[in-house]
């Protein structure tokens, strides 16, 4: 093999999405304890520090701005890390909050956890009067009765879900070009006319075909966008189900009208 032959250039991807917009550090902890199956008062802290170093490498290489906080969160679980090495006894002396290092971070996971169930409570409500809201100004259609979906997945799960995706796709796709006519606006025009007439579609939908990286990624980052605005939303029909996604009850714009969604979008 030539020894000056060049390598595939690495395409830039053209869009990134700010991380703190959907989920913060402690969403991600809460992820890898209940991914894990592990008891949240007695966390391995080794063992989670690692995976949610691995999980801000993926983010990244994902075009997600990873905020400041959750460096933060990677230097605290370092720090626990560190003092869970050493003796119990001088864990006491160092210690303001007891011997176990983890105790804050505990406690800390405890009340956000509290939160976020009750924040998803009232949106539940929310969503349960707009959807009456909804049929009361449009035509009745029949429906087939079925159970509310748990709409409880979060940004990590569809980091998950799209590394699947990712691991299916050949490892020769990883580097190519973007097509000049790839843009995150034109993904979400697609994606929303794939859901349209549909109840739902499965994420794994989205990204059918050989298609290599950057379009999977692009893809990936125009559903956050229709995400954040809205108009669509991730869920679940039963606990570890497949992930769905579906357009919202919203009146949101023709997928033609998204041309004029945001000036960010100008030449993205």
């Amino acid at each position: 093999m030539d020894a000056h032959a060049e390598e595939p250039e690495q395409a830039e991807l053209p869009y990134q999405v700010r991380i703190e917009n959907f989920e913060g550090p402690l969403d991600l902890l809460l992820h890898l304890i209940k991914k894990n199956e592990i008891n949240i008062y007695d966390i391995p802290i080794a063992m989670i520090a690692q995976q949610y170093l691995e999980y801000l490498e993926a983010m990244e290489e994902l075009n997600l701005n990873v905020a400041g906080d959750f460096l933060v969160m990677a230097a605290t679980l370092l720090q626990i890390k560190s003092k869970m090495l050493l003796p119990a006894d001088e864990r006491v002396d160092d210690e303001e909050d007891g011997p176990d290092p983890r105790e804050e971070l505990v406690r800390r996971l405890l009340e956000y956890k509290a939160y976020k169930e009750a924040a998803s409570q009232l949106d539940s409500q929310e969503r349960m009067w707009r959807e009456i809201f909804w049929r009361e100004h449009v035509p009745p259609v029949e429906q087939v009765e079925e159970d509310l979906p748990l709409e409880n997945v979060s940004l990590f799960d569809l980091v998950d879900a799209l590394q699947e995706v990712l691991d299916r796709n050949p490892s020769s796709r990883l580097l190519e070009i973007v097509p000049d006519n790839l843009t995150v606006r034109e993904r979400m025009n697609l994606i929303l006319e794939t859901l349209e007439g549909k109840d739902s579609v499965s994420f794994a939908a989205l990204f059918e075909g050989p298609i290599h990286r950057v379009m999977i990624v692009v893809t990936f980052l125009a559903l956050l966008e229709l995400m954040r605005l809205r108009v669509a939303r991730v869920f679940q029909s039963e606990t570890f189900g497949p992930i769905l996604v579906s357009r919202t009850f919203s009146l949101v714009p023709d997928p033609a009208e998204l041309n004029t969604v945001g000036e960010e979008w100008k030449g993205i």
